[in-house]
């Protein structure tokens, strides 16, 4: 995915406010913006962060070249003049990025509130960067998270994630790469495959049996093209003649030396057309080929097959994971949380208050520390400023109902995010790119959390707070904001 120019890609108000910062000499005040999100997805229990390597493939070659700057300079405003100086734009030409960016690991198990990625810098440059740091965040956290409920719901058989032709896109090749780090065994998407250095897996479709006199003759040709790998498609007319037709083929395959690999059911009542199709398999004494089902499936449909008793040995999910079918956003978000003005060396809070007490910000410039019991699982995660004192009894706040208090002090803990970049460089230690430690990383951090927070519907919520003092100083501060007076 290297070589595309990516400066451009952003809501053109980023630009606006980027030339308003120039003209009003701001371009040495530094800020600190906070991602988070604000709510599970799915109705779930936690998130899988992921997007960090397509955020680092940007920003290592951020820059706008000749022909970005020549396209802005024919951005009209409403009244027909150019909507940007041409002073502003030949900044803009000659700027290197000079900011500072701390994030969790993909793979991350994180939740609703807390900070999963920190960029401070020259306020101008951190603007730039919101709408590509969300677009890239957003969307493969959200299928990463997809994809591991999906795995959990079958129980440890494997998942090949084929959505690409379903997929938004060429956002489907990220998809892809996803749903391997939540979990997904291996993906369809060769291209994916290729770049990222994640399996591929596949089988035929229903046009290579149609292009064939008989079903079997198409059967007995695929496992002579493939005798290695020979996986049969079983429904394109009738799955219990299907399946007798594999069995044929299947048979030919052992008196050559040869195996079939599985069968796989891609329509019909999957749970019955499974267990009638084990019993035709080991009536015919071939108890090692494997069942695969597909067809629109997710996590509720996976659960109900296997609640029925079906015996399924691998799966296929394909549109409603690369699509995040029932929940298209995530709803991240990238706020401004503290200004540390030209010359001085002090970070001023800062906060967007709302009638809405789930869009009120945090203050600060924020990391995160999760804490663990004695027995592995987590405890809790405290949201800290950097530059402050942690208060000594390591209470957290829910950032939702100040009367909802855990006390943390003398548990294990780590902190979540770590250094990024670096005036605008990759740190050496922070490698994004491998896609199979991050999939290691979020199966790691979901055996951490409890049962209660893992189940599918109507999960515990795990508790996610500020840090006494970040807590008061938000209070205090939404006070001044809103005029509050002082008690007396």
């Amino acid at each position: 995915m290297t070589g595309t120019d990516w400066a451009l890609y952003t809501d053109l108000y980023q630009l606006t406010m980027a030339q308003g910062y120039w003209s009003a000499g701001k371009l040495d005040d530094r800020a600190a913006f906070t991602m988070s999100f604000r709510d599970y997805p799915f109705r779930g229990g936690y998130a899988i962060a992921c997007g960090m390597e397509q955020v680092a493939e940007i920003l290592a070659d951020y820059s706008f070249s000749a022909d970005d700057i020549a396209y802005l300079t024919e951005v009209r405003s409403s009244d027909g003049t150019p909507m940007f100086d041409p002073e502003f734009l030949s900044f803009l030409g000659s700027m290197s990025l000079c900011i500072d960016v701390d994030a969790v690991p993909e793979g991350t198990v994180v939740f609703p509130h807390e900070p999963i990625m920190v960029v401070r810098g020259p306020i101008m440059q951190c603007q730039l960067l919101e709408t590509v740091l969300l677009n890239c965040v957003n969307f493969q956290t959200l299928i990463a998270t997809k994809a591991a409920r999906v795995c959990r719901a079958t129980g440890g058989a494997p998942v090949a994630e084929f959505g690409l032709r379903r997929a938004q896109g060429m956002g489907g090749v990220w998809a892809s790469r996803a749903a391997y780090i939540g979990g997904c065994a291996s993906t369809s998407n060769v291209l994916a495959g290729k770049i990222f250095n994640i399996p591929v897996s596949g089988t035929h479709s229903h046009s290579w049996v149609m292009s064939f006199p008989s079903e079997l003759e198409a059967f007995r040709a695929y496992a002579h093209a493939f005798p290695s790998n020979c996986t049969l498609l079983v429904d394109t007319y009738d799955v219990e003649t299907g399946v007798r037709n594999a069995i044929v083929v299947g048979q030919e395959m052992r008196a050559r030396g040869e195996a079939l690999a599985a069968i796989r059911i891609d329509s019909g009542d999957l749970a019955w057309l499974a267990s009638k199709a084990r019993a035709m398999l080991d009536e015919a004494g071939l108890t090692e080929v494997g069942i695969v089902l597909s067809n629109d499936l997710d996590e509720c449909t996976v659960e109900s097959i296997l609640d029925q008793g079906a015996p399924v040995d691998a799966w296929g999910v394909g549109t409603k994971l690369a699509t995040a079918y029932d929940q298209p956003t995530l709803g991240g978000v990238y706020k401004l949380s503290a200004i540390r003005p030209a010359g001085s060396d002090i970070w001023e809070d800062k906060l967007k208050i709302s009638e809405s007490a789930s869009k009120l910000t945090l203050p600060g410039v924020l990391n995160v520390r999760r804490y663990f019991n004695d027995d592995g699982h987590v405890a809790g995660d405290m949201i800290y400023d950097i530059n402050s004192d942690v208060d000594a009894g390591e209470v957290i706040v829910d950032p939702l109902d100040a009367l909802r208090q855990k006390q943390l002090a003398g548990k294990r803990f780590e902190v979540l995010l770590a250094p990024f970049l670096r005036q605008g460089r990759m740190v050496a230690d922070y490698d994004p790119s491998d896609a199979r430690a991050a999939r290691h990383r979020a199966c790691a951090g979901l055996e951490t959390l409890d049962e209660s927070q893992l189940r599918m519907l109507n999960p515990h919520t795990y508790p996610v707070g500020l840090e006494r003092g970040l807590h008061e100083r938000r209070q205090n501060l939404v006070a001044q904001l809103r005029h509050v007076p002082e008690r007396p």
